[in-house]
C-alpha cells in the first residue's frame, strides 16, 4: 500500500505551523511534521463530531427501550431512562476520543459502538439484567485488552496481507457510502408486506419523495461542488448550510420526525433529529447508568458456556472493526507504512480496547473506533488533535444537547457519501488478475455493504483467502496466525448452532 493516500484535499492557507516552530501543540502531535495545519486539525475534528453526533440521540433509542430479562429498563427503572443514556454516551466517548488522540496520536474517534448495542440490547439483555449484560461488555473489553499487551492483536494485524489491508479500506468506504445514502433516506428497505426478493429500494416507494431526500440531495451537491472546487473547509461548510435549509425547511413545511408520538410512521419525515431551533442551548445531565455492571452476574445467570459464546461474538466483531476502520483511516490519512500499518498501533489498540470496556462500565455499551471519523480526515486531519477536538465536541454535547439535537442526519451524511468515494479510489492497488488475492479482496468489498458489517466483510475475505492457499496447494504462504482468525471466522458464522448445540 502506499505510503501516501491517493485523495487529495482542499488546501488549507496559510494558518500551517511551519517546521522547527515552538508550539506547544506542533511538538505533540507533529502537526507540521505530517503536513497539516492547527486549522485543519480543528475543522477535521469537528466534521468527525457532527458525522457522529447521532450516536447520541440512536444509542438511547436502541438501548433505552429494551428490558432485561426482570423487565427493567437501563438505568435502572421501570420506564425509559434516555436522558441518563444520551450523558453517559457523550461522557464515555468523549474521555475515550481525547484520550486517542493524546496517547496513540491518531485522528479517529470512539463511541458505543453501532450492532454491538443491538446486541447487547436484544441478544444479551434478555437473558439477564442490565447490570449483568454491562459487566460481560467490560469482560470482553478486558479480554482484547489482554491480547493487545500481549501483542496477539498487532501480531494478527501484521499477519494480514497488503491487499487484503487495501479491500478493508474500498469496503469500508462503500460501507459509510451505502449508510450515508439509507440514513438519508435515499435508499430505504422494501416493507415485508411488499411481498418482493428485492430487498432495498429508491426511496419509500421506489421514486424519491419528502422535503429531507431533498435537503440531503442538496446537501450532496453542495459537497461535491465545493470539494471539487478545492475549497477550504467543503465538508464543514455543507453540513453547517444544509443544516440551515433542513432548519428552514423544517419550519415551513413542517415535516416532523419519520416516527410519531403515537409510534406510528411518517416515511417522508427526518430520519433522526427533527431540525428546529431549540427552546433552550443547556440541559442538565443525569448520570444514572454510570458504574451500573455487575461482572460476574452473566456466570449465575445463563452459565460459562453461554457466556464464554457471547464474550466470543462481542469481541471478535469488536476485534475485527477496529481493525477494518484503523486500516481505512490510516490510508486516507496517508500514515501507513510500506505494509499498511498506522503508526502507534498498539498504543491505538489499547485505547479501543479500554473504550470496550469503559463503556461498559457507564452502562451504555462497548465503545469502538468509528468509521465516520474518515470524513474529519477527508478535511484535512492528519493528527489526533482532531480527536481531541472531537472529545472535547463530545463532552460539551452533555450539556448542550438540545444544540447538538438541530443537526439532521440528512444534513450531516452527505459527507459520507463523499469520503465513500475517496476510500474507493485506493481499489486501484488490488491486482484484479491475481485470482488468490482478486476472490478475498472481492468479498471483503461488498460484503461489507451487503451485510452492513465490517466484521462479515473481513471474515468472509479471510476465510476465501486462506480456503484458496489451501486449494492451491500453498499453505506455507499462509501465515500461521491467518489460520487461527480464519477458525475463529468460521465459528463466528457458525455461531448460532454451535450456541444450541452446546447449551
Amino acid at each position: 500500500m502506499p505510503e501516501s493516500s491517493p485523495v487529495s484535499t482542499p488546501e488549507s492557507g496559510s494558518t500551517r505551523v511551519q517546521p522547527g516552530s515552538t508550539s506547544g501543540l506542533d511538538r505533540f502531535f507533529h502537526i507540521s511534521e505530517r503536513g497539516s495545519t492547527l486549522t485543519r486539525e480543528v475543522r477535521g475534528g469537528l466534521v468527525t463530531f457532527f458525522t457522529m453526533a447521532y450516536i447520541i440521540v440512536l444509542n438511547p433509542l436502541i438501548l433505552g427501550f429494551a428490558q432485561d430479562v426482570d423487565g427493567r429498563f437501563l438505568g435502572g427503572g421501570t420506564e425509559p431512562n434516555l436522558a441518563a443514556i444520551a450523558a453517559g454516551t457523550s461522557l464515555i466517548a468523549g474521555v475515550m476520543t481525547i484520550l486517542m488522540g493524546v496517547v496513540a496520536n491518531f485522528p479517529i474517534a470512539l463511541a458505543t459502538g453501532l450492532g454491538l448495542n443491538a446486541f447487547v440490547a436484544f441478544s444479551v439483555a434478555s437473558q439477564m439484567t442490565w447490570a449483568d449484560a454491562m459487566g460481560l461488555v467490560v469482560l470482553e473489553g478486558l479480554v482484547i485488552l489482554v491480547l493487545v499487551l500481549t501483542g496477539f492483536r498487532e501480531a494478527v494485524f501484521h499477519a494480514v496481507p497488503a491487499p487484503l489491508k487495501v479491500a478493508i479500506s474500498v469496503g469500508i468506504g462503500l460501507f459509510i457510502a451505502l449508510i450515508g445514502f439509507v440514513d438519508a433516506g435515499w435508499v430505504r428497505r422494501i416493507p415485508d408486506a411488499a411481498n418482493t426478493t428485492v430487498p432495498v429500494q429508491l426511496g419509500a416507494t421506489g421514486q424519491l419523495d419528502g422535503w429531507p431526500v431533498l435537503v440531503f440531495a442538496i446537501g450532496l451537491l453542495l459537497v461535491i461542488g465545493l470539494w471539487v472546487r478545492n475549497v477550504r473547509g467543503a465538508i464543514l461548510i455543507s453540513i453547517v448550510v444544509t443544516t440551515v435549509l433542513a432548519i428552514v425547511v423544517e419550519a415551513v413545511a413542517k415535516v416532523g420526525p419519520s416516527v410519531l408520538a403515537d409510534g406510528s410512521r411518517n416515511p417522508n419525515g427526518w430520519a433522526l433529529n427533527v431540525p428546529a431551533l431549540p427552546d433552550t442551548v443547556l440541559d442538565l445531565p443525569d448520570f444514572a447508568t454510570l458504574g451500573e455492571f455487575n461482572l460476574l452476574g452473566s456466570f449465575d445467570r445463563i452459565g460459562v458456556v453461554a457466556v464464554i459464546l457471547l464474550i466470543f461474538t462481542l469481541m471478535l466483531a469488536d476485534f475485527f472493526d477496529t481493525m477494518g476502520t484503523m486500516t481505512a483511516i490510516g490510508a486516507e490519512a496517508g500514515l501507513l507504512d510500506e505494509d499498511g500499518v498506522p503508526p502507534k498501533t498498539r498504543r491505538i489498540l489499547v485505547v479501543d480496547s479500554i473504550a470496550a470496556s469503559a463503556g461498559g462500565a457507564a452502562g451504555v455499551s462497548s465503545n469502538t473506533s468509528y468509521i465516520e471519523s474518515a470524513a474529519g480526515v477527508g478535511e484535512g486531519a492528519r493528527t489526533g488533535l482532531a480527536s481531541v477536538v472531537t472529545g472535547l465536541c463530545f463532552l460539551a454535547s452533555i450539556v448542550i444537547a438540545p444544540l447538538v439535537n438541530i443537526i439532521p442526519s440528512e444534513a450531516a451524511v452527505p459527507a459520507l457519501v463523499l469520503v465513500g468515494f475517496l476510500m474507493m479510489q485506493q481499489v486501484t492497488d488490488i491486482d484484479w488478475r491475481d485470482l488468490e488475492i482478486a476472490i478475498p479482496a472481492f468479498l471483503t468489498i461488498v460484503l461489507m455493504p451487503y451485510t452492513y458489517s465490517i466484521s462479515v466483510g473481513i471474515g468472509a475475505g479471510f476465510l476465501a483467502f486462506v480456503f484458496i492457499k489451501l486449494v492451491k496447494g500453498k499453505l506455507g504462504q499462509v501465515h500461521p496466525l491467518m489460520w487461527v482468525v480464519a477458525v475463529g471466522f468460521a465459528i463466528y458464522f457458525l455461531i448460532n448452532p454451535i450456541t444450541e448445540l452446546l447449551t
